[in-house]
């Protein structure tokens, strides 16, 4: 397929290479930053950098937006495509339905919408990924789409799904507990070693055998450890007395507890 990309972030910055790499050809990378487009397109085979919206004469075929969410109205309010063009958001949270509102406010040609998700996260200057085991959420507005979708997909990973936008939603919280809160947690975790001048490396070991059980059960809560699961209240006394000075990390502390406790106390 010839392809567009708006949005040059870090979505775009595995997502371009692998379409590449499977086949396709990416011919526009537009981006509010003409620097980040710029950075993207070296990177590529034969792309160039489109420096505004308009694609009404681009030989594209497929539109991906690789933007922001809560920019997605603001770009597609001047995004100008070919007849008949498909053109796919990348949002785990949005709906499709959202997509589609917006293209029948602003275009003024037929367009076919569609959802193209990467169940992953993604660091841009980091290496290429390989796309052969991230999962791919589909979803389109008509059977074709889908099936150009769907094709493309398994041109690039094992792990293909048609998914509807209520079950991407579900997957995207999910998501976030899995993937940020848990590096969220990590980081405090290394901000407490540091305060105290500890080395975070003495951690890794924990870190690593913690994942390595949880995700090598059908359910991690079968393998879930420490004071609060053991109902250690002294334990859990101590550490909030640690924390007396930091209140925001004791209220996690505190709420993660509790919903621990909670869970085996059913």
């Amino acid at each position: 397929m010839e392809i567009s990309f708006i949005g040059a972030g870090n979505l775009a910055w595995h997502l371009a290479p692998a379409l590449e790499n499977a086949g396709h050809h990416i011919n526009e990378v537009y981006s509010h930053q003409l620097k980040h487009a710029r950075q993207l397109v070296s990177n590529l085979y034969d792309a160039h950098t489109h420096s505004e919206l308009n694609f009404a004469d681009s030989p594209s075929q497929l539109f991906v937006l690789a933007i922001p969410d809560d920019t997605l109205e603001s770009v597609c309010s001047q995004l100008v495509l070919p007849d008949k063009a498909i053109v796919v958001h990348t949002s785990g949270a949005r709906p499709l339905s959202s997509l589609e509102n917006l293209m029948a406010i602003y275009s003024d040609v037929p367009v076919r919408t569609g959802v193209f998700y990467p169940l992953q996260t993604f660091t841009k200057g980091q290496s290429f990924m390989l796309f052969d085991e991230i999962p791919l959420c589909i979803e389109a507005s008509d059977s074709t789409t889908e099936d150009t979708l769907v094709q493309l997909g398994q041109e690039m990973s094992d792990i293909v799904y048609i998914i509807t936008s209520e079950e991407r939603r579900t997957l995207h919280v999910a998501a976030v507990f899995a993937c940020n809160f848990t590096n969220h947690l990590l980081t405090i975790a290394h901000d407490l070693t540091a305060r105290d001048r500890l080395e975070f490396d003495l951690l890794r070991p924990i870190i690593t055998e913690t994942i390595r059980k949880g995700l090598g059960v059908p359910d991690p809560a079968a393998v879930q450890t420490g004071p609060a699961r053991r109902g250690d209240l002294t334990t859990i006394d101590t550490h909030l007395t640690y924390l007396n000075d930091q209140p925001k990390l004791a209220e996690i502390y505190q709420l993660l507890t509790q919903s621990i406790r909670h869970r085996y106390s059913q």
